[in-house]
């Protein structure tokens, strides 16, 4: 890992580069980005999906609507390709409102945020139309099943396109990090980043120069495509080292305080010439988490019929395999420390829970609160396979049906681990536990510190989103595909 120059922060450069000059938005020169670029990859695909899933709800759209009535024929200007003209206005504005609404930016994709851009280009239409000609009634059949075939098409397209990525793109690409951070943390902080295989630490600086443009060159010499900071100094203009990073194609990751998380979600706005962060309630408070609940419940019992056959056949399973019950039930905590039945499919012999006190020295998590070991003997032949591919939580949404669990939450532990918390972990039990979360996604069986997961269920509650759910859920979805960290 490179270290920082011995210069001192205070140093200034004599000469400044003539960027520096100009406004701190302006690009040093227009250049067309390199198309081996990964994300210009993925951007060019997702681009060539939102068209074609637009395209292809128009043609169901359309299809459906020779049972009704055609387009009005003042509505069709020109066609091209053999679809009509309203067509493309659709899709051009759609474009440019997911691009301003920075839908092409970044792998996280808001779900709920493509669904709302679409629906306003649609409802936008509508407007345009009536002063266009108040007399055009366009057919309704059309004007409906084309709005809905265009969010779930171009948000399944988009689901598919980030499985794809997250697995054979951004997992197989060598990220470039350098780090930022005070003195006491570096070193930590470079720790953990170097655990993670998609990562590599090319360069580190003290926080304290970080706005300096010795560490500007550093970086830049480096060759490093993301900066990961933490406690930067206050400066006049906050978004200083971001704007210069822009200058060069370098991503800005910035590591939250909980005072920063709670900035997030405030509304820029003067007051009394003084510029400040307004954080308020919702004019509907609640409504997002009585959906998150009717979701809940709806995609459980769903998926509980659709995989009724499968359920079938693990249980069947199991009993031929090993002596005992189908089904382990374990003492769980949940929201507010009430204790509930948590229900998984068997994996290990009946009297796993005895033996683990005999085990317990070969516990592999550093501060004991998990119990883990990679070669458990007490998993049964069929239990590996369950494990690996995530099956024994299935029986889980029955939890869910009796609203004991969400889809996404904080993971339950059993009682003894929860013992043996510190007191800041139990805030992780003011949320409804979930069958899978962030730590889930983030390593799961590769974390070996609770510390990390506590931290990662906190962000979890402070940035509680519909949206960060889906992600949540999705990105579970492409792990439990390729078994990565499960035992």
């Amino acid at each position: 890992m490179d270290c920082s120059p011995n210069h001192s922060c205070d140093d200034q450069e004599k000469i400044k580069p003539k960027y520096l000059l100009l406004d701190l938005r302006a690009p040093r020169r227009l250049q067309l980005s390199n198309l081996t670029n990964p994300q210009v990859q993925r951007l060019i695909w997702i681009l060539l999906g939102d068209i074609l899933a637009l395209a292809g709800a128009w043609r169901i759209a359309h299809y459906f609507n020779h049972f009704y009535s055609p387009i009005p024929t003042d509505l069709i200007w020109w066609n091209w390709w053999g679809v009509p003209s309203v067509f493309w206005i659709f899709t051009g504005l759609t474009i440019v409102l997911f691009s301003y609404g920075g839908l092409y930016n970044n792998y996280s994709q808001n779900y709920v945020r493509i669904g709302q851009l679409i629906s306003s280009v649609y409802l936008l239409s509508l407007v345009l139309i009536y002063f266009y000609d108040p007399k055009l009634d366009p057919p309704r059949s059309l004007f409906f099943t084309a709005w809905f075939c265009s969010i779930v098409l171009v948000i399944g397209w988009r689901m598919s396109i980030s499985l794809l990525v997250r697995q054979f793109l951004v997992n197989k690409r060598q990220i470039s990090v350098f780090i930022i951070a005070p003195a006491l943390k570096l070193p930590k902080l470079a720790q953990i980043i170097e655990k993670r295989s998609a990562y590599q630490v090319v360069g580190a600086a003290l926080a304290s120069c970080a706005h300096t443009q010795t560490t500007l060159q550093t970086i830049i010499n480096s060759g490093a495509t993301e900066v990961l900071a933490e406690d930067l100094p206050q400066t006049k203009l906050a978004s200083t080292l971001y704007w210069k990073l822009r200058h060069y194609g370098i991503a800005l990751r910035l590591i939250p305080s909980s005072v920063e998380v709670l900035h997030r979600r405030g509304i820029s706005e003067i007051c009394a010439g003084i510029p400040t962060l307004r954080v308020e309630a919702p004019l509907l408070v609640g409504w997002d988490y009585r959906l998150k609940r009717w979701l809940d419940i709806f995609c459980a019992a769903i998926a509980l019929i659709i995989l009724a056959p499968l359920l079938i056949s693990i249980a069947v399973t199991i009993k031929l395999s090993s002596p005992g019950d189908v089904f382990f039930r374990q003492e769980r905590i949940g929201l507010h420390g009430k204790v509930f039945q948590m229900w998984k499919f068997r994996t290990m012999v009946t009297n796993a829970e005895m033996m683990q006190t005999i085990l317990e020295a070969q516990n592999q998590t550093k501060d004991g609160i998990m119990f883990k070991i990679k070669q458990d003997p007490r998993i049964i032949s069929i239990g590996h396979f369950l494990r690996r591919t995530s099956f024994d939580e299935l029986p889980q949404l029955f939890n869910v049906l009796l609203g004991q669990m969400s889809l996404v939450g904080p993971r339950p532990l059993p009682l003894r681990d929860v013992a043996r918390m510190k007191s800041w972990h139990q805030i992780r039990h003011q949320v409804l536990p979930g069958i899978t979360g962030l730590w889930q996604i983030s390593g799961r069986s590769d974390l070996n510190d609770f510390d990390e997961a506590a931290r990662l269920d906190l962000y979890y509650i402070d940035n509680w989103s519909l949206n960060l759910d889906l992600d949540i859920l999705l990105e579970t979805v492409r792990i439990v595909l390729f078994g990565k960290g499960a035992y």
